[in-house]
């Protein structure tokens, strides 16, 4: 038996990210800002559905079995639409890997999102991270003590409303907002507040990049499905090595000797909120964030070298350089095409549906006991439940049946109206079920089961929608 002598895991090492200037964290503060403002806003958008529906933009109705999305209202029928929305969504993080490695990772995530707000808080709070390495090498100081607290409460602050925002998508959010505040609002409520204020705590506050590396699947994922043509942050080795110091380098280049661009600083190190050494090349805690090649930029103006030592770039240019060949780009490809086209056809079908689909629909029933009664007059009568779905206003459908020639309809405590049709009145966004009894005289019985539709109508507007099944006659 193999005896394993040392520890089964390596213990964290706690990760000081250095704030950064640049056009990477530009891109992140604006995603930042934008991304929680529709997170934290979104809820309190109105949006005007005419009388007896809710004025919220976004709006997750369990209650009434309803999702609405400012002008688009789903009902549960309707539950394909969010499969499609998976399959758009998971062709677009596919395409997202296939153009740029883990970008998902380093610019849109939530744990990214919320981990940088938290470090925001936290330089502001405790200092920049050499400030941060000296208050923890100091121990519990007052200073740390009182900063400490004030960066927690912060914290607690941002998770707090993060969970009552997340709540504030299940009901109207102004209404709830106040039954929170006065104790009035669902238990349910408080319970998934404070779970979501644990989680973002936990997450953003605490856990941070171990989420990355260890919690998170799509790592995995990811390194199967990219190639040597995703773009990916890579640090050059042909400009990089060897490494010197700034005067060692000017040195060798006046005897004419190799001197790389890279001076050792360790900046790539400091910012990388994972604490990845980018020269090492791509590893699992690597986000694809590029704080490291702000940082390394900003060294090269300083030290008077070109930029983009650090870079988005393939595995294949990265063989190429060394070489002494020129780079080349291959981002439309056959994988990107396919990703495309499949997010392209998708959005495609749904859009179609969604533009034509009706306002209305209609499902039917066919009694099972018994399949048909016998009249005195030798007629038969087959009963059936009808629902009627109503998605827009209050309106009055009719009732028709076509395949069976001669046929009566009724329905219990209705009377036909004077055109002889029989017409049933369905609430603004309600369902009605009803039943119908067909019969057909015994001069009329087909010899078999007859197909049949059964279609409901507005006189209105002509709109239309039917539903299929059988008339079954006597077997005697």
């Amino acid at each position: 038996m193999t005896t394993i002598e040392g520890p089964l895991y390596e213990a964290r090492k706690k990760v000081y990210p250095q704030a950064v200037h640049g056009k990477f964290r530009r891109i992140k503060w604006a995603i930042l800002v934008f991304a929680l403002g529709v997170y934290y806003l979104l809820p309190f958008v109105r949006w005007n559905r005419g009388p007896g529906l809710p004025n919220q933009a976004v709006l997750v109705d369990f209650q009434h079995s309803r999702f609405y999305f400012f002008f688009i209202e789903l009902w549960p029928q309707e539950v394909y639409y969010f499969t499609g929305l998976l399959i758009i969504a998971a062709m677009t993080l596919f395409l997202m890997n296939a153009v740029a490695g883990r970008v998902w990772c380093g610019y849109l995530c939530p744990q990214t999102v919320w981990t940088d707000l938290f470090y925001a808080v936290e330089r502001l709070v405790e200092g920049d991270r050499r400030e941060r390495m000296l208050s923890d090498k100091r121990g519990w100081t007052s200073t740390h003590v009182r900063q400490s607290v004030t960066k927690h409460f912060i914290w607690l602050m941002i998770a707090w409303w993060t969970g009552g925002a997340w709540v504030l998508y299940f009901a109207d959010a102004p209404t709830l907002v106040k039954d929170l505040a006065t104790f009035q609002a669902p238990f349910i409520a408080y319970v998934w507040i404070a779970i979501l204020t644990a989680t973002t705590y936990t997450f953003a506050g605490h856990a941070r990049e171990q989420v990355c590396i260890y919690m998170c699947p799509w790592p995995r994922i990811q390194a199967a499905l990219t190639d040597e043509w995703a773009l990916n942050v890579t640090y050059r080795l042909d400009r990089g090595e060897p490494r010197v110091s700034v005067k060692k380098a000017e040195q060798l280049r006046l005897q004419g000797e190799p001197a790389g661009d890279c001076i050792d600083c360790h900046q790539c190190i400091n910012v990388c909120p994972t604490g990845v050494d980018i020269r090492e090349g791509i590893q699992l805690g690597c986000i694809q964030c590029g704080l490291c090649i702000d940082a390394c930029d900003n060294i090269m103006r300083e030290i008077g070298r070109p930029t983009g030592l650090i870079g988005y770039d393939t595995d294949i240019n990265g063989q190429r350089r060394q070489a002494g060949k020129p780079p080349i780009y291959r981002l439309i490809r056959p994988r990107t095409v396919l990703y495309a086209a499949i997010i392209a056809a998708v959005g495609g079908l749904m859009l179609y549906t969604l533009t034509t689909r009706s306002s209305m629909d209609v499902n039917v029933l066919h009694d099972r006991n018994p399949l048909f009664v016998l009249l005195s007059d030798g007629g038969v009568r087959n009963n059936y439940t009808v629902r009627i779905l109503n998605k827009g206003p209050k309106r009055t459908f009719t009732l028709g049946v076509s395949g069976l020639k001669g046929a009566e309809l009724h329905i219990p405590g209705t009377e036909p109206g004077a055109d002889g049709k029989l017409a049933v009145e369905v609430g603004q966004d309600q369902t009605r079920e009803i039943r119908l009894s067909v019969q057909l005289k015994s001069a009329l019985l087909p010899p078999g089961p007859v197909p049949i539709e059964i279609r409901a109508t507005d006189p209105a507007t002509g709109e239309a929608a039917d539903a299929q099944d059988h008339f079954i006659p006597s077997t005697q």
